[in-house]
């Protein structure tokens, strides 16, 4: 019988992923105490709404203002460096929140900017990690790798961190920081001990033209239908999401009456499913093509907003969140691994982070929308217009989506299939 190591890394998978893991899973414990305690923390420093909102807002906005820059420069540095730096930096800034918070000096002005700080070195940080997996593993192994990376996601930060961040912070403001800052030192040293991270091949430029990194991402991805698509997917159907999840709190509580700690419980509800799909994903991977398992997931994605706008049944809210958060770990695992096959290795960077962009530009967008349109119409138009929204794109794309799954593996630089 295989040992539990064995079970959740395999060795075929080599000792640098099983660093790889570690570091990942640590990190995300750190991120979902965080998850928790900093909006804990800036509600207890103002009751303004705009303020709270903003602390939210710090996540999503050094992506879209440093995004591409840090695709290029992880296609152009040693990537597992650059995690150790962005980590590293990560735990000095949540550090001096610690000292303004031991002093009695913290002000919602000091937790907003150590939010954007944060935030900019996550940038950084997550853009390079996840250029890493497909240098440590065989493409065969990528969905196994990326399924066990998004369990550690789904555990550290969606299950265990965000109660223990609360239980934390009821203890003392400082506490989950501190908590906070042993894991990520912690992440830091376990991804120093990857031994194999080469730098990538940089883009073949002519001779006497000048290199222009983030153009010549744009420029190939433009030229690649499959990922082009995949990305305008990712885009679009964040979009759609987080219109509805933007009131998700007034919906719960307001609409299915369902109380705080109801709502609290449907994100609970997700994170179990998704432990479910990381579950049965094997067996899928197996018995199910890549292509059947992109559509399916799109299909109940549509069919989520639907149920949603339908029910006013705290009951069905549940099992239709339980069902929200198998297919999205799917889904997730499935199109990174898609990505990650298709994209040479000198461009992982820069592809990913227009990936990213894209998922928070269409969270942003969403959000903006989903609030509008309650305001205008009501609690469940914005489910309404999340179903109408994601069934029109999964019409115009379920065509492609079969070349998408199908389309050839990516060429390095100098023109061979990629390959760790």
């Amino acid at each position: 019988m295989p040992s539990l190591g064995e079970l959740i890394a395999p060795r075929r998978l080599g000792t640098d992923f099983r660093w790889l893991l570690a570091s990942s899973w640590t990190s995300n414990i750190g991120d979902g105490i965080a998850l928790s305690a900093a909006p804990l923390l800036i509600a207890s420093l103002t009751s303004s709404p705009l303020l709270v909102a903003a602390g939210a807002m710090m996540q999503f906005l050094p992506w879209l203002l440093f995004g591409l820059l840090a695709g290029s420069i992880a296609d152009h540095r040693d990537r597992r460096r650059l995690v150790m730096l962005a980590n590293g930096s990560r735990a000095v800034i949540v550090l001096a929140l610690v000292i303004f918070l031991a002093t009695g000096q913290v002000t919602v002005w000091v937790v907003l900017a150590t939010a954007f700080l944060y935030g900019t070195a996550e940038v950084f940080a997550d853009t390079a990690g996840s250029t890493l997996l497909p240098m440590l593993v065989r493409p065969a192994d990528l969905p196994l790798g990326n399924a066990r990376l998004q369990t550690g996601f789904l555990v550290g930060n969606q299950l265990a961190g965000p109660p223990l961040g609360a239980f934390l912070f009821a203890i003392g403001s400082f506490w989950p920081f501190l908590v906070q800052i042993l894991c990520v030192s912690l992440a830091v040293i376990l991804i120093s001990r990857i031994a194999r991270t080469p730098v990538p091949p940089h883009d073949p430029v002519p001779a006497g033209a000048k290199a222009h990194p983030i153009r010549e991402g744009l420029r190939w991805l433009r030229g690649n239908a499959p990922v082009r698509t995949l990305v305008i997917i990712i885009l679009v159907f964040n979009v759609t999401w987080a219109a509805p999840w933007s009131i998700l709190v007034l919906y719960a509580t307001e609409h299915l009456n369902m109380g705080a700690v109801g709502f609290g419980a449907l994100t609970t509800a997700s994170a179990l499913g998704g432990l479910a799909g990381t579950a049965s994903f094997g067996w899928l991977e197996r018995h199910v093509s890549f292509a059947t398992l992109m559509r399916t997931c799109l299909s109940l994605e549509v069919l989520m907003h639907l149920g949603f706008a339908l029910t006013t049944s705290g009951v069905v809210a549940f099992a239709i969140m339980f069902g929200f958060g198998a297919y999205a770990f799917i889904w997730g695992t499935i199109s990174t691994t898609v990505r990650q096959r298709l994209v040479p290795l000198q461009l992982q960077g820069r592809i990913a982070s227009v990936n990213m962009v894209g998922v928070f530009g269409g969270l942003v967008i969403g959000q903006l929308l989903g609030g509008l349109i309650a305001q205008a119409w009501g609690l469940t138009a914005p489910w309404w217009f999340a179903f109408a929204g994601s069934a029109l794109t999964l019409v115009l794309v379920w065509g492609s989506i079969s070349h998408i799954a199908a389309a050839a593996p990516a060429l390095d630089a100098e023109g061979s299939p990629s390959k760790p």
